[in-house]
């Protein structure tokens, strides 16, 4: 066999360029293949189940058109380039997410496919609720929020927002940030599946969710009209309103759908009710309606049945592999709760042991410290008992001059009283001197006063026995010579001369006179005597007085205490010095027995004075 011939016997392939939502994929396909073979192959290539939600659409002359499941792929009005491109996406909607889509790839799917048209616009969205689904498009793609990570800015290359929404809001993308974080903050523990089905949940109550719109008019000449194709039936919109429709017919109320070239007939199930009918401007796009017509009319049919074997067999496993990632995520939570606890645990240990690490350094540097510290402390201790040893000695010292200062506190409180006493004495003996002094200068003045009357007395005696000798006795006149002086010798020589006569004396005054004055001069004589001695003791007390107050005035200016109040000298002694001179006067030879007599009584007086003092 020729190398030609086995050329002709190989079938013939062409490229084939499948994009998903999430994907893209490049397959070789024969000639022969169908769309269904096609479409076999992307599902089991990405592992999908549920085919009856999806297709492949493709673009022919700016409008999108489904391969035909039951016709080879070259026969269809592809586009004729290579690789030939598809897109793999949802042909119909659910009605209820929660409950129809079950294997994850499907939600998966859907969930990128919905996020799409929101963000092109293709569906309305509020922003409240942009905000809040793109908080659970963030929590599919990073999992929880976790600060530390997720720092301010992880969304800036993120589309998570319709431009419709940004345009309307003065807002900044880190105050868009900020709000989607808020919400995202608050679904922690919740998984991707979940996370997309919680999407799904919200989207699918939007007003445009898994419609599909195609121009039409009611006649050839009126308006245009817009008709939407969706799971719950067929729904007129006004041009400028697609949220609410004018008029709607739910699949469970429409009987048959038939079209004839660009006329659609809609016949209710309601025999009493007008048939509807409108017109599309292409037939391409008239039969693209009618395939979502039929696609979505059996799936709402479907839904109203029971389950296929196939399906329940895919919702056990479903729900099996729901459960067994639960308890997966379950583990996994609990083990991440225990990593993060063996974690924190190893932090607070590794901070623990750096703590322990610092406090060994401080020991350490404690210890040194501490140890300069004892060394430091030794010697002082050692300066402290020196110290201590010279304090004591010193304290002895200071208790020995403490008791010796008692002890001459006491003598100086003793020495103290007695001057004190002395003081007081010699304040009194001070003021009885002074007492004393004024008496004694009184009685020197009677005494003076005295010694003149005894001298006129005297002389009046003299003058009167002189008289009576001249006139009565006759020996008179052998004394004719004249008188000698008076005074103690010629006193005497009279005395004696009148002694000698007194026998002759014959006038009994003479006798008497005479008598007196022989009595007068033996106590002269005696008196005489005793005041001499007198004197003498007198002079020697003096003396000794004097020499007393000079040593009190000694030790006075000696210990520091104030002189005695001042008596001068001159008061002081003026009494002495005047009995002194009385005295010196009376016995004197020229003294008279009356000045005798007088300096007896003053004798007799300082006598009594002393014995008084």
């Amino acid at each position: 066999m020729s190398i030609l011939g086995l050329k002709k016997k190989q079938p013939k392939t062409f490229k084939v360029k499948v994009i998903t939502m999430d994907a893209e994929m490049e397959f070789s396909c024969e000639v022969k293949w169908k769309g269904k073979d096609l479409f076999d192959l992307v599902c089991r290539t990405i592992g999908l189940r549920e085919t009856w939600f999806f297709g492949l659409r493709y673009t022919v002359k700016d409008t999108h058109a489904w391969l035909k499941p039951d016709k080879r792929v070259l026969d269809q009005e592809v586009p004729k380039d290579s690789p030939i491109t598809f897109h793999f996406l949802a042909k119909f909607f659910p009605e209820k997410v929660e409950e129809e889509l079950v294997q994850e790839i499907t939600q998966h799917l859907f969930f990128l496919q919905v996020k799409k048209q929101i963000l092109d616009e293709e569906i309305f969205c509020s922003p409240e609720a942009s905000v809040l689904l793109a908080s659970y498009a963030v929590q599919a793609k990073y999992g929880d929020y976790d600060p530390n990570f997720h720092k301010p800015g992880f969304l800036a290359q993120d589309e998570l927002l319709p431009k419709r929404v940004l345009m309307q809001y003065q807002m900044t993308p880190e105050m868009w940030e900020e709000k989607i974080t808020a919400w995202y903050a608050e679904h922690r523990n919740i998984a991707r599946d979940e996370a997309e089905m919680e999407y799904l949940k919200i989207a699918q109550d939007l007003d445009m969710y898994g419609v599909s719109y195609f121009p039409i008019t009611q006649n050839k000449r009126d308006k245009e009209l817009l008709l939407g194709v969706d799971a719950q039936g067929l729904h007129i919109y006004s041009p400028n309103s697609k949220l609410n429709p004018n008029k709607s017919f739910p699949w469970s109320g429409i009987r048959n759908i038939s079209y004839s070239e660009k006329e659609f007939t809609i016949k209710p199930l309601d025999k009493k009710k007008d048939v509807f009918k409108f017109y599309s401007s292409q037939l391409r796009v008239n039969k693209l309606i009618l395939q979502l017509c039929i696609g979505n009319h059996d799936l709402f049919m479907r839904r109203r049945k029971v389950d296929s074997i196939e399906v329940q067999q895919m919702k056990a496993q479903a729900k099996e592999e729901k459960a067994r990632k639960k308890m997966e995520r379950q583990i996994l939570a609990r083990e991440k709760q225990l990593r993060e606890d063996a974690e924190r645990a190893k932090e607070e240990m590794e901070r623990r042991l750096f703590q322990l690490q610092d406090e060994a350094r401080m020991a350490n540097e404690a210890l040194l410290r501490s140890e300069e510290t004892a060394d430091l402390l030794a010697e002082k201790a050692q300066i402290a008992e020196e110290e201590a040893k010279l304090l004591a000695h010193k304290a002895a010292e200071a208790e020995q001059e403490r008791q010796r200062l008692e002890v001459t506190a006491l003598k100086t409180k003793e020495e103290h009283r007695l001057m004190e006493q002395k003081m007081r004495e010699a304040e009194q003996l001070a003021v009885k001197l002074v007492e004393q002094s004024e008496r004694r200068s009184k009685e020197a003045d009677h005494l003076k006063q005295d010694l003149t009357e005894a001298k006129d007395a005297e002389r009046r005696a003299k003058q009167k026995l002189i008289e009576i000798t001249k006139t009565t006795y006759p020996l008179i006149a052998a004394y004719s010579s004249p008188p000698p002086p008076p005074g103690p010798e010629n006193m005497e020589m009279q005395l004696e001369m009148a002694t000698s006569h007194r026998l002759d004396f014959k006038d009994p005054d003479m006798k008497r006179l005479s008598m007196e004055i022989e009595r007068e001069r033996l106590e002269y004589m005696e008196k005489s005597k005793h005041l001499q001695d007198q004197l003498k003791e007198l002079k020697s007390e003096i003396e000794s007085l004097k020499l007393e107050e000079q040593q009190q005035a000694g030790v006075y200016n000696l210990r520091g205490y104030a002189e005695p109040p001042y008596v001068p000298h001159s008061n002081r002694n003026s009494a002495y010095m005047a009995q002194m001179a009385f005295f010196e006067e009376c016995i004197s030879p020229k003294g008279s027995r009356s000045q005798i007599l007088m300096y007896g009584n003053v004798i007799s007086n300082y006598n009594s004075i002393q014995v008084t003092v």
